[in-house]
């Protein structure tokens, strides 16, 4: 027998490493893909990695690795998993880390760090990782037996897809990874069923339901979920009771669009703000404080029944009457069981703010003005996106503009973050999206300071083949900050920088550069994207000034709407 032969035998017999029971878990766990940057620290993962069924996506930076995992978990409900070094490696996984937990989106951390019995590099690189990782994540353990990896995946798994879902870290050290293992995967996991609702919950809530005279559903981010969405749906064909939607649950009624007030991207004083407040009481499905609030109670005011998985977080400005903890599916199809039109309900006023939300929605949309406003921008990107089309946003005002103006006509067709809010997670968050529906037209639509924090992951989107097209709306400046100052009466001062050429910018990366120079361009030149494939990025110039009468100054006409 050779010695090639040999050492082939012999590693056949040995028990596995700890690195190649991780990755067996994982693929227990139905991992598809592990996102971003590998140290050295996580050399022997790579290399179980490089035999197994999970797909590596190699990123630019650890930052858009985790918020690529953040989306692929909010999209699918199983926790997506990325992939970064000790140190400055998992410090850059701060932000996506708070971003999946405070967006309920199921993600997992894998990390890197030096041997744990014996190192000879003292404190070089050294940072508590697990102790930075556990006041933003659900779960955060360093693996210090190989053998304990399986119930260690799995607890971390249940606990990142359990409702309320959010991120889980993991920390492997170079020498536990290496190290011989005996533990095999735990058995599949198994499914669950949550709990439902006190009955004598539902039927106080049906009895408050029946008694009130404006009744409106508030739709949330944890209502996107398939089984909600039928319920509600359910819910609200049998009763007629219209509704309004946060920016995070946005699209997730796809039906009855007759009986949609808005969208509540402010979070008082917008149009819909009208219809909230004449409402006498409040469903709330599936949103938490987390989220900016949709509105604000006040004692003496409307009745909120807070239908969720868990109690709710009270808060100064929201502290409901009634409380449905469980499954919310559960709890709407109990509720649709139970109730009918009733003869008391008043949806006239409603239904005439909804009207002048649609005309207000329409004002401008074809303005002819360049550069272009926000509600030219947010028609056209509409006009030439599909039903099922996937718009994907980054921070900024624009981000307002489309949950205020853009009609949702499916759920998830409009990724935003309203709860960390953080820039630099919109071309991250598209680049998933593409890669997970390839037939489906999907645009990344960014600031020019939230895009040049992230905007060399376009290589990453040239060499994974997508089909993506990147919309940047150029102010040359931090556009809503300096809003704000503005609106603060302080001086046009520090927020200004400069851009490069987007056009060669892309080019450099072996994308397509594109350029719009009158507002009748816009429509056109993104659907000739569409049609070519491949990854474009288009810069259009934006022109803010409508910021300050649209979303400020009008207030006053909407409080005559009451």
């Amino acid at each position: 027998m050779s010695t090639v032969d040999f050492a082939a035998a012999e590693a056949a017999d040995r028990p596995m490493r700890a690195s190649d029971l991780l990755v067996r878990a994982l693929e227990n766990e139905g991992v598809k893909y592990v996102f971003g940057v590998p140290g050295e620290e996580n050399l022997d993962f790579l290399d179980s990695l490089r035999t197994s069924s999970i797909e590596l996506i190699l990123t630019r930076h650890e930052q858009s690795a985790g918020f690529m995992a953040a989306t692929y978990g909010r999209l699918t409900g199983e926790a997506g998993v990325c992939l970064a070094t000790l140190g400055p490696g998992a410090t850059n996984l701060v932000t996506a880390a708070a971003y999946a937990q405070l967006g309920a989106m199921p993600m997992m951390m894998i990390t890197g760090q030096k041997p744990i019995k014996s190192s000879k590099q003292g404190r070089f690189q050294i940072v508590d990782v697990v102790s930075m990782m556990r006041p933003i994540t659900k779960f955060a353990k360093q693996i210090v037996n190989g053998n304990t990896i399986p119930s260690v995946v799995r607890e971390a798994f249940r606990l990142a897809e359990e409702e309320r879902p959010g991120a889980v870290h993991i920390e492997l050290p170079e020498d536990i990874a290496a190290e011989r293992v005996d533990a095999q995967p735990l058995f599949p996991p198994t499914t669950t069923r949550r709990p439902h609702c006190d009955p004598l919950a539902v039927d106080r809530a049906v009895d408050m339901i029946r008694s009130a005279k404006r009744p409106l559903l508030l739709v949330g981010a944890g209502a996107n979920r398939k089984r909600i969405i039928a319920a509600l749906e359910a819910f609200v064909g049998k009763t007629g009771i219209p509704y309004f939607d946060t920016q995070m649950g946005k699209g997730v009624i796809g039906r009855f669009h007759d009986l949609h007030i808005g969208t509540a991207a402010l979070s008082d004083g917008d149009y819909v703000h009208c219809a909230i407040d004449r409402a006498d009481l409040v469903i709330n499905a599936g949103h938490d404080v987390v989220e900016k609030p949709p509105f604000f109670m006040e004692h003496g005011g409307k009745k909120v029944i807070h239908v969720n998985f868990s109690p709710s977080e009270v808060d100064e400005v929201y502290f409901p009457q009634l409380e449905l903890v469980g499954d919310i599916a559960s709890s709407f199809e109990r509720l649709a069981e139970r109730l009918e039109p009733q003869p008391g309900h008043e949806f006239d006023y409603f239904m005439r703010v909804r009207k002048e939300v649609q005309a207000h929605i329409a004002e401008r949309a074809d303005d002819g003005s360049f550069p272009l406003l926000p509600q030219r921008i947010v028609a056209d990107v509409r006009a030439v996106m599909p039903p099922d089309g996937i718009v994907a946003l980054d921070n900024g005002t624009y981000k307002i503009w489309f949950a205020r103006n853009y009609p949702a006509r499916q759920s998830n067709t409009v990724l935003l973050d309203n709860a960390l809010a953080t820039m630099g997670a919109g071309l991250p968050s598209a680049m998933m999206t593409a890669m997970m529906y390839p037939d489906r037209r999907v645009m990344a639509i960014c600031g020019d300071g939230g895009f040049m924090m992230n905007s060399q992951e376009l290589e990453t989107a040239v060499r994974l083949g997508l089909d993506l097209t990147v919309l940047i709306l150029r102010d040359d400046a931090y556009g809503m900050i300096r809003w704000k100052q503005a609106d603060a009466g302080l001086p046009d001062w520090g927020l200004g920088y400069g851009n490069p050429d987007f056009v060669d910018y892309a080019g450099s990366y072996g994308a397509a550069g594109h350029r719009v120079g009158a507002a009748d361009e816009l429509a056109p030149l993104l659907e000739s994207c569409f049609q070519a494939g491949g990854v474009h990025v288009v810069e259009v110039p934006i022109d803010y000034r409508e910021n300050q009468r649209v979303l400020i100054d009008e207030l006053a006409e909407r409080v005559c709407l009451l």
